[in-house]
């Protein structure tokens, strides 16, 4: 069984205010040409599917496009896709019935009812079933009455309801099983400090989204979206596969890739990367003004100035558009004598935007330990209403 692993797509996405979409079809034409030619049995797209809860109609009609340009190049491919934490769940769970005639699997909402399980597809290949279990982005609330003990007992961490979630599901570790999901996983030993993430990602107030990837061992390989970074474990049966194009400086000059997992009998995975081509890198350039002046890239760039400009600002920025037609950003270094480096127009204060930080920033840091867990914990309800 051999399928594409795909996620966080981000459609309608702007970088730096810069409309995205041009760049995201060229992008998804090159992942359907690599379908034509590897015709993998299904492709799966774990969740951010689009930037916004209320995508514009040129990033709904882009993805639609893309099923259509998928449909064309792998016939026989089916197409699994959950949401995520950016997508409108009810709207991408409406059409179930009528997709999935068509080898579409579009799972907008996790089970929330005692009759309800995670979404489940069966794919066969000459090794057997592959049972593919579609659990969209999750928090704690959308599941609570089926996940609850009793009623009185308190709201539960995401980590506490994706465990008693999955305990719910009859899987047959003897057979092959892949769990597709939108969430925070953190493998043992990691903390949410370490994961590799990106600065357009969504942080929960204090990091209460994560939840422990021991969830994750009854399956043989774990197709995860949330993190836009690569970021993998487990001998890589547990992936993060990362956003396929950059969607901010943060993963300057990454190299992205399309990720092909292919289960041959139980047990046995291989894995394989595809290096993507995005019509414009992002990428970071530093210099003196006049080392930037003698350069040129029609590539997105942040143009760091590593010198004071003496001449007119807006003078230096019409002269460095004409070297780099499709710059983005232009800083300053950071000098001895000065704070962080800045915007070139203008001196801005960076502060957090974390709620849980603004708070004990305003509290002066004088929480106790029982105290901080109790706030976090009131901020945690307040998010999941």
């Amino acid at each position: 069984m051999r399928f594409f692993h795909l996620s966080d797509l981000h459609l309608g996405l702007k970088l730096q205010q810069k409309g995205m979409l041009e760049d995201q079809r060229h992008i998804l034409e090159e992942i359907a040409a690599l379908a034509g030619k590897r015709q993998p049995d299904a492709v799966v797209i774990a969740g951010d599917i689009y930037d916004h809860a209320d995508p514009s109609a040129e990033a709904v009609t882009l993805f639609d496009a893309f099923l259509g340009m998928l449909r064309q190049a792998a016939p026989d491919a089916a197409i699994l896709a959950i949401s995520g934490n950016h997508d409108s769940a009810q709207r991408l769970n409406v059409y179930r019935g009528i997709l999935s005639r068509e080898h579409v699997y579009m799972i907008g909402l996790p089970p929330m009812r005692a009759d309800e399980h995670v979404a489940q597809v069966t794919l066969e290949d000459g090794f057997g079933p592959v049972h593919f279990y579609l659990l969209p982005f999750v928090k704690p609330a959308m599941v609570r009455a089926i996940t609850k003990k009793d009623e009185d007992e308190p709201r539960l961490s995401y980590d506490e309801a994706l465990h008693r979630l999955l305990a719910r599901e009859a899987v047959d570790t003897s057979a092959r099983n892949v769990l597709v999901s939108h969430q925070f996983y953190l493998p043992t030993g990691v903390t949410a400090e370490d994961a590799p993430r990106a600065d357009t990602e969504v942080h929960a107030v204090g990091n209460i989204d994560a939840v422990r990837a021991d969830v994750l061992a009854p399956f043989d390989y774990a197709a995860l979206g949330h993190i836009h970074k690569a970021w993998h474990w487990a001998d890589g049966r547990a992936c993060y596969c990362g956003a396929p194009l950059a969607t901010s400086f943060s993963e300057a000059d990454t190299v992205k890739y399309l990720r092909e997992v292919t289960l041959e009998e139980k047990g046995t995975v291989r894995i394989e990367r595809f290096a993507l081509h995005p019509a414009h890198p992002v990428r970071i350039l530093r210099g003196t003004l006049e080392t930037l002046l003698a350069g040129h890239s029609e590539d997105y760039v942040r143009l760091v100035l590593t010198e004071d400009a003496q001449e007119n600002r807006v003078d230096v920025r019409d002269r460095l558009r004409a070297c780099y037609p499709n710059f983005l950003e232009i800083r300053r270094e950071q000098l001895a004598d000065r704070g962080p480096a800045v915007d070139f127009d203008e001196t801005v204060e960076a502060v957090t935007s974390d709620p849980f930080e603004l708070c004990e920033a305003f509290l002066q840091g004088e929480l106790r330990p029982e105290e901080r867990a109790e706030l976090a914990d009131i901020l945690h309800a307040v998010e999941g209403v």
